[in-house]
């Protein structure tokens, strides 16, 4: 066997073909490592033995040399961390990249009036276009009796182009009055499903579209766009896939694809073109306006889970709530503070319970997983309600977020075997923050603000992830803030399982990748630190040296 250090597998590298096919010789025997397998019956490991892609055996440096043959080619890992590629399973790698948002604010502003330059400069290098889309503040600047409104703020930059801009928690849109009126939004028009159409004191649409809304706003502004798809898929290749193997993430889920903008045919184009460089399961989005049956009948059309393919289409994505910032997350009680003067004050639903378990009794039954947006705690039971009410037990559905938890659904979520999906890599979800929401909703909730532990406790299974990128795709952000955050913190072990076999437990495909072990596909990652030996306030500063994917190396650093 000859033997090649990292440093010369780097120019190794530089030779990969697009696709991902096995490893750059026929069999490799990774030596002299520190291998965190994820498999209990056998948690260490020095090296591994890798035939076309597959592991064929894991043991000491010893076994693994007997194991190989005269025409393996060894690998040494020089005393590094290895550890199985990270599952995200929400993240929205296609809208992060995209190139359909021409320009993107920085969220530290508090004064929404000192974007107006950024704005102005932005509509006038785009002066071919009927919509300009920017992305990135935060919704709570608008909230201060001093602000003007924000319609009044854009409208100064142009009434005649029409400007759309997300929130960077991706629940509101600030808007100017030729958006509006191409949207056909006025003083008369009533809110839309899972949506807020925000007025002033004179009934007048005031520039924030809330949630559904927002949503429905930024379609009408991408259809017009030529080269919609272009602009996706360019987007997806150059930035979304190369983040995601820079941070080690081999398997992800898109959380949300707008099957109406052919987002799900902008990822068959890169898998046919062999771009693809993670699994991927796409969760196709429920749409809070459209006709139920006629929904469903195309969303069942769209189901794909071939074995072989690294691109599934077996999952479905709907809102239950919004978000607790803009109170329209769905609370059991009402909000301390009223800005929609409606008749109820306890949040709003994209879908409600009933519609829930519409779509799981039609959907479930052919193979789609539910992943289901629920911010507020009677989001949560109404989303666990509808899969106790229809579920057959066949399906894997996960509630994603649950920053508020009932406590009485802490239990439900093992007994009807759903997976609990947080994200902890944002600062927001630390527990210094917690009670940031004080003015919002009854303090002693935000005690146990996103209850990992808790639900944990209750043997629940826990996913964690980042939903980027609303925060940071760096999954040792993730684990650092999980095991940091008491009282609601996990133990190291759990974190990286909730970053590993559990997400490959959500994506169906926990027998081929999710831990390292004999007879699975060879999705691995190299640290440049021990996570296990080192302080836990160290760990997000773990940068992953190389990504692998069936065994070939997909990042290198």
């Amino acid at each position: 066997m000859k033997l090649i250090t990292l440093s010369i597998l780097m120019i190794l590298s530089s030779c990969k073909d697009d696709a991902i096919q096995p490893g750059p010789s026929v069999e490799e025997a990774y030596v002299n490592g520190k291998i965190y397998t994820v498999n209990d019956n056998q948690l260490w490991a020095e090296a591994m033995l890798v035939k076309k892609g597959v592991i064929v055996a894991i043991g000491t440096n010893e076994e693994i040399q007997q194991e190989a043959t005269s025409s393996a080619t060894t690998i040494d890992l020089e005393n590094r961390m290895v550890m199985p590629g990270i599952h995200d399973v929400h993240t929205h790698p296609l809208e992060a990249g995209t190139r359909n948002v021409h320009f993107t604010l920085e969220a530290v502003e508090t004064n929404p009036e000192n974007y107006a330059s950024e704005i102005r400069n932005a509509v006038r290098q785009n002066s071919n276009s009927e919509w300009v889309v920017g992305a990135g503040f935060e919704t709570y600047i608008f909230y201060s009796e001093d602000v003007r409104s924000p319609l009044a703020i854009l409208n100064d930059i142009s009434t005649t182009k029409a400007i759309a801009i997300l929130a960077l928690s991706g629940h509101t849109v600030w808007a100017n009055s030729k958006a509006l009126a191409l949207a056909g939004i006025d003083a008369d028009s009533p809110d839309p499903a899972g949506g807020v159409i925000m007025k002033d004191e004179n009934g007048q649409p005031n520039g924030l579209l809330m949630d559904n809304a927002g949503d429905l706003l930024l379609e009408l502004a991408f259809a017009t766009f030529e080269n919609r798809e272009d602009n996706d898929y360019f987007g997806l290749l150059e930035y979304g896939l190369p983040e995601l193997a820079s941070n080690g993430i081999t398997s992800t889920c898109d959380a949300r694809t707008f099957w109406k903008r052919n987002q799900h045919l902008t990822w068959k184009r890169v898998e046919e073109n062999n771009q693809l460089t993670a699994r991927v399961n796409l969760g196709l989005w429920v749409y809070p306006e459209e006709e139920d049956a006629s929904q469903i009948s195309t969303l069942q059309s769209l189901f794909s889970n071939d074995p072989n393919s690294l691109l599934k289409i077996n999952q479905i994505k709907l809102y239950s709530d919004g978000i607790t910032t803009n109170t329209t997350a769905a609370m059991h009680d009402n909000y301390l503070v009223d800005i929609f003067n409606h008749p109820t004050n306890n949040g709003l639903n994209y879908i409600s319970q009933d519609r829930i378990a519409q779509y799981i009794s039609a959907l479930e039954p052919i193979g789609f997983d539910f992943h289901m947006h629920t911010i507020g705690d009677r989001g949560v039971t109404e989303a666990l309600n509808a899969i106790e009410q229809v579920g057959t037990g066949s399906g894997r559905h996960r509630l994603t977020h649950v920053e508020y938890v009932s406590p009485t659904d802490y239990d439900r979520f093992s007994q009807l075997n759903v997976t609990a999906d947080a994200q902890v890599a944002g600062d927001y979800t630390n527990p210094d923050s917690w009670h940031a929401s004080d003015a919002l909703v009854n303090p002693s909730l935000n005690d146990n603000f996103i209850p990992i532990k808790s639900i944990k406790n209750a043997k629940a299974r826990i996913t964690l992830s980042s939903d980027w990128d609303v925060s940071t795709l760096n999954p040792f952000v993730g684990m650092q803030n999980a095991v940091t955050r008491a009282p609601q913190e996990l133990a190291l072990s759990d974190a990286i399982k909730a970053y590993t076999i559990n997400g490959a437990y959500v994506m169906r495909q926990e027998d081929q990748v999710g831990s390292l072990e004999v007879g699975k596909e060879a999705d691995f990652i190299v640290l440049d630190q021990n996570i296990i030996d080192i302080q836990p306030n160290r760990i997000s500063k773990t940068r992953v040296l190389e990504t692998y994917l069936r065994g070939k190396l997909i990042y290198q650093q």
